[in-house]
């Protein structure tokens, strides 16, 4: 783009009116000296143009350089610029321009006020423990709730500017001392090379920085909640913050990531070691629990009891299509009733789910669409997908059962294996910013994964698990500091020889 330097106000004020027209001129004379401000109104905090701004210039006269206005206005943010282009940016991110028909050279102040609504609770990640405050579409109001938590000279942030028409505004944040450096250089270089009109969201933006395209994983986890990103910033991950976004970006993440609550670190370590298993088991039951089902009633009519089988056949009987169509079926219908209660308002949504998903059931199970069992089991498939924290990894689960359940219709139980062993393929596959996305399972770290599962309530005790896991017993551990106080008088023994 072309760089124009200010000669004459009238010139800029035409250029201005050519590039938008909500840009406003307005003339201030004082005696000896005629100061020109250039803003958008609906852009700016009213009270600091007149406290700060027009209030100061009345008082302070004429014969004033730019450097002397920056050091006049009582200000917080103030640069000097000449550049149009420059300028122009600014004023359309609520900045003031002041500029002195003595020179060409004026300055920008801040004075944005952009209209954002207030803090309120998480919506998406709710819980019982902890804080309940949650992030809002204010990047600034964000960083100041995660410095709230992070009292620490070692955090940094780095500012970043990206899309060529919402020029969105980008915060990296991470812990100095904590810092994985190979994933902040990745992600640095990835947020400088982005070249793309806009930005309006911050799932937009995992989209174009991932080490993967096309994958139906989420390789990042996308959190509302101020805790999570404090807590992820001194794990060593990086936490990215886009201007109109309430969630903020968390990487590196890990398979195992997206279905660990916040509130797991405030509940009773049994109780969490509880409820994260219960979590894994759900994502075996909402992914396999139907293909199971069409395959055993298609190909290995053994795998059944024979006491189920009785009650199964009975309720078959009227049912005119295969498993395959008829689990298809059923679980397009609870994906409908899912969507249609998402988009319409709380509380109809609410009662239009649950009244929707009676009346369906009990209605195809009459008609003979399709048995009670498997209304049973489509249920509980669909309820062990939204035990996830991550919305967008019980997306990810629900979607993946349509292939399972199809390739378990056309190959039964080998079908099921080999479509396991692609899955299991592919995430072996995956990285996030460098890492290997099953980590610590791939490659295998024992001690992490019992703390995975098991959080200890004591450092002792996680010490005591990390040492017998890794193979260190407690004699290894005395015999060698046995040795080490016997090398340590023989030394001492022979300085005194």
């Amino acid at each position: 783009m072309q760089s124009y330097v200010i000669r004459n106000y009238e010139e800029f004020a035409a250029y201005c009116s050519l590039s938008t027209s909500q840009i406003q001129r307005k003339t201030v004379g004082i005696p000896g000296e005629t100061y020109e401000l250039f803003f958008v109104e609906q852009l700016i905090d009213k009270n600091t143009l007149h406290r700060d701004v027009l209030h100061p210039l009345l008082e302070i006269g004429g014969g004033m350089s730019s450097q002397q206005l920056m050091t006049y206005l009582p200000v917080g943010n103030a640069l000097e610029s000449h550049d149009w282009n420059e300028i122009l940016t600014l004023l359309l991110s609520g900045w003031i321009y002041v500029g002195s028909s003595a020179c060409s050279t004026g300055i920008v102040v801040n004075a944005e006020h952009i209209p954002s609504r207030s803090l309120s609770a998480s919506e998406n990640e709710s819980q019982i423990f902890g804080p309940q405050v949650g992030f809002a579409e204010s990047i600034d109001q964000n960083i100041a709730l995660i410095r709230s938590y992070l009292n620490d000279p070692h955090f940094r942030s780095e500012s970043f500017t990206i899309g060529s028409k919402t020029k969105s505004r980008i915060l990296m944040c991470y812990v100095e001392d904590t810092n994985n450096e190979s994933a902040r250089k990745l992600v640095h270089q990835r947020l400088a090379d982005f070249q793309m009109d806009g930005v309006l969201d911050s799932a937009i933006l995992s989209q174009f920085i991932e080490d993967t395209k096309g994958s139906i994983f989420p390789l990042y986890f996308l959190t509302e909640r101020p805790d999570r990103a404090a807590a992820s910033l001194l794990e060593g991950k990086i936490v990215i913050l886009v201007g109109g976004s309430s969630r903020v970006i968390v990487g590196p993440t890990t398979f195992l990531d997206c279905f660990k609550s916040e509130e797991d670190r405030y509940l009773r370590w049994q109780m969490s070691a509880f409820v994260f298993t219960l979590r894994m088991i759900a994502v075996f039951f909402s992914l396999l629990l139907t293909p199971f089902y069409v395959a055993a009633l298609t190909y290995h009519y053994e795998m059944i009891p024979s006491a189920l089988l009785d009650s199964l056949a009975s309720s078959r009987a009227k049912v005119p299509f295969p498993p395959l169509f008829e689990a298809l079926l059923l679980e397009i219908i609870i994906e409908l009733l899912r969507e249609a209660g998402a988009r319409l308002p709380t509380k109809v949504g609410q009662t239009m789910g649950i009244v929707g998903g009676i009346v369906v059931g009990q209605a195809a199970v009459q008609a003979g669409f399709t048995s009670n069992l498997l209304i049973m089991i489509v249920a509980l498939g669909a309820l062990a997908s939204y035990t996830s924290p991550g919305f967008m990894m019980g997306s990810a689960i629900r979607i993946l059962r349509f292939p399972m359940i199809f390739i378990a219709g056309c190959w039964g139980g080998v079908g099921i294996v080999i479509g396991l062993s692609f899955l299991i393929i592919h995430l072996l596959r995956l990285t996030s910013l460098g890492a290997p996305y099953l980590k610590p399972i791939y490659p295998l770290n024992i001690p992490q994964v019992v703390a995975l599962f098991i959080r200890p309530p004591l450092p002792d005790f996680m010490n005591k698990i990390v040492s017998v896991l890794s193979g260190t017993s407690a004699k290894k551990t005395s015999a060698s500091s046995d040795s080490t106080q016997k090398a340590d008088i023989f030394e001492q023994f022979q300085e005194e020889k």
